[in-house]
C-alpha cells in the first residue's frame, strides 16, 4: 500500500518521562526515518529527545492544525508507545481526525496497547506495507447541563471517552444518590460509590474491576456498572449504544467526581449530566494475531 515511504506521514505520542518509551521512540525513530517516513513527535517527546541525529528534525504535533498542513500530506497514522494510559492520551488528542491508531505495549496488562516491542520491527514493516487491518471502536460523549438546563460547552475539556464515564464520590464516607433514566425513562436511583458507563472497549479496564461484564470491542452496547451499591439487587447492565443516558446526582457534599478516561474534575450537584455515543471513532490499528481473545488468554489467563 505505500511503495513511497516518503509519502507516509507517522505521529508518535508516549510518556516522556519514561526510559523504556524513550528508547522504544528511538528504536521507531530510527526505523522510520531509514524508510523515508515522516514523523511528528508530541511536544513532550520531542522536548525530551535529542533529534540533531534524525534529518528534516521530526516536527511537532499540533491538534490545532489539520494535519495536511503539516508535511503536505495527510497523517496515516498515530503510534501510541507507552500503555493503555497513553492510547487514552493519544485517542483524546486525535479525536475525530480520523487518523488510525496503533499500541505499542511499553507498559504492564496492554489491552489498548496490544503490540509487544519484541515484534516491534515485524509489525512496523507490516504496516508499512499495508499488512493491517482497522477496527471501529465506539465512544461516549458526556455533556454537563447547569442548574437552568444550558449545556455547559468547554466546562469538559475532553468530553469524549474511549473507555468510560465514572460518576464517583467526593468524600470518604459520602454516599452518591444517582437517578439514572435511559432514553427519558427511568432506570434506577442508585445509592452507591459511584457508578460507571463504559463503552465495549472499556469492558476490560474499570468496568472489570468492579464485577462489570465483557463485551468484545466490536460491540454496539453500553454498560452501566454501579460502583459498591447499597442494594444486593443492583447488577450491571447492557444498554443499546444508540440509547441516551441522563444522570442527576445528589451527595452530602453538594459535589461529586465525574472522571472521562482518568482526567477527572468536581462539578456541582446542582448540575446534570447527559451521556451518548460520539459521533464519531476512534480508529485501532490490528497487525497479525493481536486480538481482543488473544488478549483474554495471554493477559487475563482466561480459562486457566
Amino acid at each position: 500500500m505505500y511503495p513511497n515511504c516518503a509519502k507516509m506521514t507517522i505521529a508518535i505520542f508516549g510518556n516522556a518521562m519514561k526510559s523504556t518509551t524513550l528508547r522504544e521512540v528511538r528504536h521507531i525513530l530510527d526505523f522510520m526515518t531509514e524508510k523515508g517516513v515522516h514523523i511528528l513527535l508530541s511536544q513532550e517527546l520531542r522536548q525530551e529527545l535529542d533529534l540533531r541525529e534524525y534529518p528534516g528534525f521530526p516536527e511537532n504535533w499540533d491538534g490545532d492544525k489539520q494535519p495536511e498542513n503539516v508535511y503536505g500530506e495527510p497523517i496515516d497514522f498515530a503510534l501510541s508507545v507507552g500503555g493503555d494510559g497513553t492510547f487514552l492520551t493519544t485517542a483524546a488528542a486525535v479525536g475525530d481526525k480520523n487518523i488510525p491508531i496503533l499500541g505499542v505495549n511499553c507498559g504492564h496488562l496492554g489491552f489498548l496497547a496490544e503490540v509487544q516491542t519484541d515484534d516491534l520491527d515485524d509489525i512496523l514493516k507490516q504496516l508499512i506495507e499495508g499488512q493491517y487491518t482497522i477496527e471501529q471502536r465506539s465512544l461516549l460523549s458526556l455533556t454537563v447541563f447547569d442548574k437552568d438546563g444550558i449545556a455547559r460547552e468547554g466546562l469538559i475539556l475532553s468530553p469524549n471517552a474511549l473507555n468510560e464515564i465514572a460518576i464517583l464520590k467526593q468524600g470518604l464516607t459520602n454516599m452518591l444518590t444517582i437517578e439514572t433514566k435511559i432514553n427519558g425513562e427511568l432506570l434506577h436511583t442508585y445509592h452507591s460509590d459511584g457508578l460507571v458507563i463504559a463503552t465495549p472497549t472499556g469492558s476490560t479496564a474499570y468496568n472489570l474491576s468492579i464485577g462489570g461484564p465483557l463485551l468484545v470491542p466490536q460491540s454496539r452496547g453500553i454498560i452501566l456498572t454501579p460502583i459498591a451499591p447499597h442494594s444486593l439487587t443492583v447488577r450491571p447492565i447492557i444498554i443499546l449504544d444508540e440509547w441516551k443516558i441522563d444522570l442527576r446526582i445528589s451527595s452530602r457534599y453538594d459535589s461529586f467526581m465525574v472522571s472521562v478516561d482518568g482526567r477527572s474534575q468536581s462539578l456541582s450537584t446542582d448540575m446534570s449530566l447527559h451521556i451518548e455515543r460520539a459521533p464519531y471513532t476512534t480508529k485501532v490499528v490490528q497487525i497479525g494475531d493481536n486480538g481482543f481473545l488473544k488478549s483474554l488468554r495471554n493477559k487475563l489467563n482466561w480459562g486457566k
